[in-house]
């Protein structure tokens, strides 16, 4: 009872049911409108007869009289296939016709049209069939009975019930045997999803549904959860391993915030040495926070709610406004820093996101390109369009970065071993990144011999 209880219970059991009482109804209704319209052609020709069977008598006896019908009478009813015919006196005694025996009070009713009755054929014969007659009163008193046997459309009632009978069996079966193979198809998906469901809550996050590649409904819906499944599973080990970067990465500077300290408080007590102290804990913290504070930041990007508005800008002056604001910046460490921008584009971005990107970029060129060679260090800001692509480019002729680890250090706190001396976090590329993905661009590091080419490609028109 449990196992029909859940059979009974599922979405496929209902959907049959309503289909097999939909079609049931509508066979019914069908086959029954046929039976009423061919009964009332049936009905009318047999009326149509029996007024022209009479139309004919009568022009008998307008030619004989009374006898010239009794002969015709005669005559026809012993023909194959003939009409019903019978003629009785006042008392009821027959005369003449091929009916041997009908209802006593049949002749109270001559002259309201035609009437079914049931009658006997053959003296003796005891076997009852069923007419549509007419009755009419003749001059002399007699009465005279014209009709047809209407067998033929009994048949065809009893045809017509069985063809209804077997139709709606068959439509049952068959109905019965869809909802099986459809049923079976549906729950084995839907097994096959719960299987999954169960497989991510225990714990595997690389559990995705079949797709079977018919292009139904079941594998677009497959499709579309299993890209909700990879950017959840995306998500998730992301923050697994921002969660470990953050514990390996911000250990150290919080161990020597309170290395710093307890040596100040170990130390002669002066207050020149608090203040060296403090100041230094002070300037790790800040450095701290601008961490936490860029963490925060890609994790709003990532989330899809940036902080800025997404606004019609001009690409062109974002990057003249963040080489204007670095140009100082570049003097200082001897660097010539560069604007190409000679076309106006506009897309749909966040102002401040696409500024703050380049800026970090800007400044990984400033503080981690220069090189030991003696070559003045150039860096080249521009942006340009590409089809329907808005390329920006952050150019320089630095130590640049090997081809394995390009992908590498977008990750959140790569940094390589020759950038370890500088300051920093590990996460200004990451942020570029973020904000690539954001506009639902790409970012691109390539070889710029010597060097290193950032490119951020923007789509110009979003969808």
């Amino acid at each position: 009872m449990t196992a029909l209880g859940k059979v009974v219970r599922t979405t496929a059991f209902k959907l049959s049911a309503i289909y097999i009482a939909v079609f049931s109804i509508f066979a019914v209704s069908l086959i029954l409108y046929i039976s009423y319209s061919v009964n009332v052609l049936l009905n009318d020709q047999l009326r149509a007869t029996i007024a022209a069977e009479i139309r004919g008598l009568a022009e008998q006896a307008r030619v004989g009289g009374i006898a010239a019908i009794f002969q015709t009478i005669e005559e026809r009813s012993h023909q194959p296939g003939a009409s019903l015919y019978l003629i009785t006196d006042v008392n009821g005694r027959i005369l003449t016709g091929n009916i041997s025996q009908v209802p006593a009070d049949i002749f109270e009713r001559s002259g309201i049209g035609p009437i079914t009755v049931s009658y006997e054929r053959n003296v003796g014969e005891g076997s009852r069939h069923v007419a549509m007659v007419q009755v009419l009163r003749l001059p002399g008193g007699f009465w005279m009975l014209v009709g047809r046997d209407i067998a033929e459309r009994e048949q065809f009632r009893d045809i017509i019930g069985q063809a209804l009978g077997w139709a709606v069996a068959l439509m049952i079966v068959l109905a019965m045997v869809s909802w099986f193979f459809v049923s079976r198809r549906v729950l084995k998906r839907i097994d096959s999803v719960s299987a999954t469901s169960r497989q991510i809550v225990a714990g595997d996050l690389s559990g995705r549904l079949e797709v079977t590649g018919t292009g139904d409904e079941f594998d677009r819906l497959a499709e579309s959860l299993n890209d909700m499944l990879e950017r959840i599973e995306h998500l998730l080990y992301g923050l697994k391993d921002v969660s470990d970067n953050i514990a390996h990465d911000l250990k150290t500077p919080l161990t020597r915030l309170r290395n710093r300290v307890e040596g100040a408080l170990a130390g002669p007590a002066s207050v020149e040495a608090y203040r060296d102290a403090l100041e230094s804990t002070i300037e790790e913290s800040d450095q701290l926070i601008k961490t936490f504070n860029a963490l925060l930041m890609i994790a709003r990007i990532e989330a899809g709610s940036p902080d800025g508005a997404i606004t019609e800008v001009d690409a062109g002056a974002i990057v003249r406004d963040v080489a204007e604001l670095y140009e100082p910046v570049a003097e200082e460490q001897g660097a010539e820093l560069t604007v190409t921008s000679a076309e106006a584009v506009t897309i749909k971005a966040s102002r401040e996101l696409l500024g703050q990107a380049l800026a970090n970029l800007v400044d990984n060129a400033i503080k981690y390109a220069p090189s030991d060679t003696g070559r003045p260090l150039k860096i080249e800001v521009s942006s340009s369009r590409e089809g329907g692509m808005l390329a920006l480019r952050v150019a320089d002729n630095g130590v640049g970065v090997p081809e394995g680890d390009r992908e590498r250090i977008l990750q959140r706190f790569v940094r390589l071993e020759e950038s370890r001396s500088q300051s920093g976090s590990g996460l200004g590329l990451s942020l570029v990144a973020a904000v690539a993905r954001l506009h639902h661009g790409t970012i691109e590091l390539s070889d710029n011999q010597p060097g290193l080419i950032v490119t951020i490609r923007l789509p110009t028109e979003t969808g």
